[in-house]
């Protein structure tokens, strides 16, 4: 495999690792708003092609047919196969950037707010009512040209859910179907990156990759441990995704291995 970065602080602990494998890669920048990178890389095969960093990188991949390329996902809250799991997501109001100020009350009242899509826009955070009426009319406040790429645009989905109180939350990694690392990186609201997870946890997060198989052929899964036992918070895109303390020996061999 072919492994394109895009220099991060994750991406220097993905390279320590490809290092460790004596397997090569090479570093490139990418032009803003264009997606082209820098230096142009050359491509023998583009069947055998995989690129870390950010995002946006998903355009120059499919500008050019690579694979795997950069997995894009759909919103997790479309998935009917985890609706009964997800934390909140029957009470979740869904609405666009320019729908807030009419539906959503000028009070302190604390919402969880971000996009619907995993597209980065904006992270996904606690706010309360007053600061999402803001944000929403700093955006309207632009026209549709003077609003960058990337970022909320006024017809951008977003989902607010009631607050929860998480006890634990854990990133899974997940190729062809199967678990094959993960992470803690959160304890009582207290950032912790370990190499761990609760044995019900790992069996809940297999079971939520067994029940939607055909979802993406390699993408991360966040789950979490409420009160109220074990939920689906979201997913993300595992070429933009941060590493925390999962084993990326075993990423990068599940990545190798799709081409096998």
């Amino acid at each position: 495999m072919q492994w394109i970065l895009q220099e991060f602080e994750d991406t220097r602990k993905l390279a320590k690792t490809l290092d460790i494998m004596n397997i090569s890669y090479t570093w490139h920048k990418v032009i803003p708003f264009v997606g082209d990178l820098i230096p142009e890389p050359e491509i023998p095969d583009v069947d055998k092609v995989i690129l870390f960093g950010s995002y946006t990188l998903w355009r120059y991949a499919n500008a050019r047919n690579l694979f795997p390329g950069v997995f894009r996902i759909e919103p997790f809250v479309h998935e009917k196969a985890w609706h009964p799991y997800l934390l909140n997501g029957a009470d979740a109001w869904f609405m666009s950037v320019r729908e807030i100020e009419e539906n959503l009350k000028s009070s302190e009242k604390l919402w969880f707010l971000r996009p619907v899509s995993d597209s980065k826009e904006e992270p996904g955070k606690i706010r309360s009512a007053s600061e999402i009426r803001n944000l929403a009319r700093k955006v309207l406040s632009l026209s549709k040209e003077e609003i960058p790429n990337g970022s909320l645009r006024h017809d951008t989905k977003l989902m607010l859910s009631e607050p929860v109180h998480i006890l634990k939350e854990w990133r899974i990694w997940i190729v062809r179907g199967k678990v094959v690392t993960y992470s803690l990186y959160k304890e009582n609201e207290k950032v912790i990156y370990r190499y761990e997870i609760d044995e019900d946890a790992l069996e809940f997060a297999e079971r939520m990759a067994s029940l939607n198989t055909d979802y993406a052929i390699a993408y991360v899964m966040d789950i979490c441990r409420t009160e109220e036992g074990l939920n689906l918070l979201e997913t993300n895109c595992i070429n933009a995704a941060g590493f925390y303390a999962a084993d990326l020996q075993n990423l990068v061999s599940a990545i190798e291995g799709l081409n096998s």
